[in-house]
């Protein structure tokens, strides 16, 4: 974890979204290559929690349309 960054569980999916696109935004103004290689670091960070939440979604989905499934079919 980056040490200016917090704990990013309290931030809500469209919150983690608007950081991604200030950073990115961010990184297009700066030409330093030392403070875009820190943008590209933090910026990581967020892509990673926006990932891992919509794995996590696509998980719940899947195991809820499983759940679906079987109340279908009947063996008698």
């Amino acid at each position: 974890m980056h040490p200016f960054i917090n704990d990013l569980s309290g931030l809500t999916d469209s919150e983690v979204e608007n950081k991604i696109f200030e950073i990115s935004k961010r990184y297009f103004m700066t030409q330093n290559t030392h403070v875009r290689e820190q943008i590209l670091t933090v910026l990581a960070i967020y892509k990673e929690e926006i990932d891992k939440r919509r794995a996590a979604l696509w998980d719940k989905t899947i195991e809820n349309k499983n759940k679906g499934l079987d109340k279908l079919i009947q063996i008698n």
